[in-house]
């Protein structure tokens, strides 16, 4: 192979390399697009539903809080479960009206906390999620093998917020919470590192915009979920 052959191949390399990362940049910008604008949806529902008696009324002071609050864990499950069956237009659907249900069943924080500590809160949330994001995107550490001790550690705060439920303790509240921002900030990193290294140049864009809602559905249960979290433990509450 003489100079000129290795330096074609160079150029084809570098010109591959970089195409590559112009395709996932654009995939990565789609996520979280997807992602934000899902919250900004989340949000509008919330404060509009929190804003009209005439809706909250009857959903809060009835068993059909029960019904607005595990809803969205139907979306999840249909998501997760259904994605490969169904088109992409289909699932940015299903993804749309999760977080407009999601919007539904946080509007009782409206009521709960006052509207500073909710912007306060949701600020922090931002700088944390953005900072663990970027981190898990440029960082080179492999982040994969604290998957499974995140997912553990996820089980067991659902299933301690279950059993709290029925107990009502405020330290098993506080662990819950200071253990859940924790362990939601770390998966923030690793399902970006996971998002990023699931993206392939070879997928079609049928497969690659399913990807990206998938994505963002992951983000977007990090960012709720960490908000939630820090708002239990530094949020104020209308007197």
């Amino acid at each position: 192979m003489n100079m000129q052959q290795y330096e074609w191949q160079g150029t084809a390399q570098r010109a591959s390399a970089a195409e590559l990362d112009a395709g996932l940049r654009q995939h990565m910008l789609r996520v979280y697009n997807y992602m934000g604008l899902g919250l900004v949806l989340t949000g509008l529902v919330a404060y509009l539903v929190a804003s009209t008696p005439a809706i909250y009324i009857p959903i809060f002071t009835s068993p059909l809080k029960w019904v607005v609050m595990l809803a969205p864990l139907a979306f999840v499950f249909f998501l997760s479960f259904r994605i490969h069956a169904v088109s992409a237009s289909t699932a940015q659907m299903v993804f749309w009206a999760f977080c407009g249900v999601m919007g539904l069943s946080m509007a009782s924080i409206f009521l709960v906390f006052t509207g500073t500590s909710i912007a306060r809160t949701f600020m922090i949330t931002a700088v944390m999620f953005g900072a663990m994001s970027l981190y898990g995107y440029t960082t080179k550490a492999d982040l994969s093998r604290f998957g499974a001790f995140l997912m553990m550690g996820l089980v067991g705060i659902i299933i301690a917020s279950i059993v709290n439920i029925f107990l009502g303790s405020t330290a098993i509240q506080f662990i819950v919470s200071v253990a859940g921002v924790l362990i939601f900030t770390g998966l923030t990193a690793w399902d970006t590192q996971r998002i990023k290294e699931e993206y392939a140049e070879h997928y079609d864009s049928e497969s690659l915009n399913k990807m990206a809602v998938m994505g963002a559905l992951s983000l977007y249960l990090n960012f709720i979920n960490m908000f939630q979290l820090l708002l239990s433990l530094t949020g104020s509450r209308e007197e």
